[in-house]
């Protein structure tokens, strides 16, 4: 099985800062959250978990897997899109006028900020660690899960469920510190 799990929460969540490649780190109620989720999640069976090297995903992973004998690796192809010179602005997730509208309302037609990533190279990005890593051990039958970001979840969701179509990009966003299944035996 796959399970996918967005970060817990950062004061720039409760902000509404667009975080991508800033390295934040959770906050206390990010930390309860995560220490609630490890106890609604503890009897999941996970065998490898696969976790972004940034902060606010390192600790979510770290919390959440307290206590069990799983392996926790890190891949660089799990850090957040970068959202370039948009990165720390606030409340860019409802402005229908702003820089990243088309981003969150029609992420078909978005074209990267500056200095920030496409959704193409963040959907190549999302293909490369699926075949390399995440695939090979599903055939095998291990449980695995992912610990990563709101926008690089989406894109590895979109990928599995939706196959690649950018309408359903934002489809299953989850709320931070949740964890979904993607993919079942």
């Amino acid at each position: 099985m796959l399970y996918i799990m967005r970060h817990s929460k950062t004061d720039w969540n409760n902000e509404h800062r667009l975080q991508g490649r800033t390295d934040t780190e959770l906050n206390e109620e990010g930390r309860a959250l995560a220490r609630e989720a490890a106890e609604t999640y503890k009897d999941i069976h996970i065998d490898v978990c696969f976790c972004s090297p940034m902060k606010r995903a390192v600790e979510t992973a770290d919390i959440v897997l307290s206590g069990r004998d799983i392996p926790v690796l890190y891949d660089d192809r799990l850090t957040e899109m970068s959202f370039g010179v948009c990165e720390g602005t606030v409340n860019l997730f409802s402005d229908a006028n702003g820089p990243m509208k088309e981003f969150f309302f029609n992420p078909k037609a978005y074209k990267a900020v500056e200095g920030g990533e496409s959704i193409d190279e963040v959907m190549v990005r999302t293909k490369d660690f699926l075949d390399d890593k995440i695939y090979p051990l599903l055939e095998e039958g291990k449980d695995v899960l992912i610990v990563g970001h709101g926008a690089i979840n989406s894109a590895i969701t979109c990928r599995i469920l939706y196959d690649c179509d950018l309408d359903h990009f934002w489809d299953k966003g989850a709320k931070n510190c949740h964890m979904m299944k993607l993919i079942d035996d």
